[in-house]
């Protein structure tokens, strides 16, 4: 089919879903702790904050570079979850691409002024866009991610050929000097860098964000914003989308991705996270119907040893799949949570997915909505 994807609750068709394979190492470098500090602050009980990953004087040097190995272990179990969790998507009649898959030897990149580990093509949510019939690449805000929509270029070519359009927004350098923790926009709790280096090759702040950031409504794109980088990015979308969609500007939501705090699921019903998220949302929003799930608890989630860094919020399972207004794809584990949409009516679908906080992804992080059957509705009029 055509690309068509204006929404995340319409009649869902085709899909692109993950890959784990090769998952070798994670970066901790600047760009990881900003980016996961909203997740983890306020979340004692859950896990230790990103400051306590680093034991003593080492907290110190936080944002220098440090690679953490993937627990072999973990990885395989992930993997075949990730399978499963093909198998039920296409046990419900979905026609699901996947990505190209990380070769083992492919283990290292480098840029002007920095290197990373390759990221294989996971949680595919994070750097595309997808807006009607076009497929936008969003600048990643993770330095180990800088290539992860080149695994995608098979699937992205074949939607071209069929009259798609495929845009790339400008790719940052990513140097220390591009993030800015500091805006007046910023969420309160960010990880501020303590050293930022300076680089022959700074720019100032630069354009970054993640199609995570931006809640899709028909010919509404609501767009989360908690930094510069955030605003120049929306600025972009707002004059490369004129005339076809209406770009709202949301303000410290949450540091990044919302798709764990707020989520529609069908017109005129929002799950979210807590009450509070009404005041961020457009006022059109305020008015639907909510769901708000209990509060998960530790039990909830696997356990892992305490050096072990786990980058997702708790409230992670509200990361879900909607494959149309009614079904609804949800942690098998989340017991509160599938109780909580079958007693409002909604066909729940539970698949297994054990270490969502541990590599930072539901099934929504780990999908691409490329075909609806929604068009540009007006939702919010």
């Amino acid at each position: 089919m055509r690309l068509n994807s204006y929404d995340d609750f319409t009649p869902l068709k085709e899909v692109v879903l993950g890959s784990a394979v090769n998952y070798a190492e994670r970066l901790r470098d600047l760009s990881f702790d900003m980016f996961i500090s909203d997740n983890v602050s306020g979340a004692r009980g859950y896990y230790a904050s990103i400051t306590d990953w680093r034991p003593g004087e080492d907290r110190k040097k936080r944002n220098e570079p440090q690679r953490l190995a993937m627990k072999e272990r973990f990885l395989d179990e992930l993997i075949e979850d990730v399978e499963g969790i093909a198998a039920a998507l296409k046990s419900l009649g979905l026609t699901v691409h996947r990505p190209m898959r990380l070769a083992p030897e492919a283990t290292e990149m480098s840029a002007p002024g920095w290197s990373a580990p390759v990221t294989p093509p996971l949680n595919v949510r994070d750097n595309t866009l997808i807006l009607g019939d076009e497929i936008i690449e969003t600048p990643p805000t993770l330095r180990a991610r800088y290539f992860e929509t080149q695994f995608l270029k098979p699937v992205f070519m074949r939607y071209f050929e069929q009259g798609a359009r495929w845009t790339t927004m400008p790719r940052p350098m990513m140097t220390d000097a591009s993030f800015d923790p500091a805006n007046e926009d910023a969420a309160p709790n960010i990880e501020a860098p303590l050293d930022p280096q300076a680089s022959p090759y700074d720019v100032g702040v630069e354009i970054m964000i993640d199609g995570a950031n931006c809640l899709r409504l028909g010919r509404d794109l609501i767009v989360n914003i908690s930094n510069a980088n955030h605003a120049l990015a929306c600025d972009w979308l707002e004059r490369h989308l004129e005339g076809r969609f209406r770009v709202h500007r949301m303000h410290k939501l949450t540091q990044s991705h919302i798709d764990s705090v707020v989520i529609p699921l069908r017109p005129g019903t929002l799950l979210v996270r807590s009450e509070g998220v009404l005041d961020y949302l457009p006022e059109p929003l305020r008015k639907w119907d909510i769901i708000v799930p209990p509060a998960p608890t530790v039990s909830d989630y696997p356990q892992y040893e305490n050096d072990t860094p786990i980058p997702a919020s708790p409230y992670i399972d509200l990361n879900l799949l909607s494959i149309d207004e009614q079904t609804v794809m949800v942690n098998d584990a989340c017991k509160t949570l599938i109780a909580t949409l079958e007693n409002k009516g909604f066909t729940v679908v539970p698949v297994r997915h054990r270490h969502r906080r541990l590599f930072g992804g539901g099934f929504h992080c780990f999908t691409l909505d490329t075909v609806r059957t929604g068009g540009a509705e007006d939702y919010l009029g």
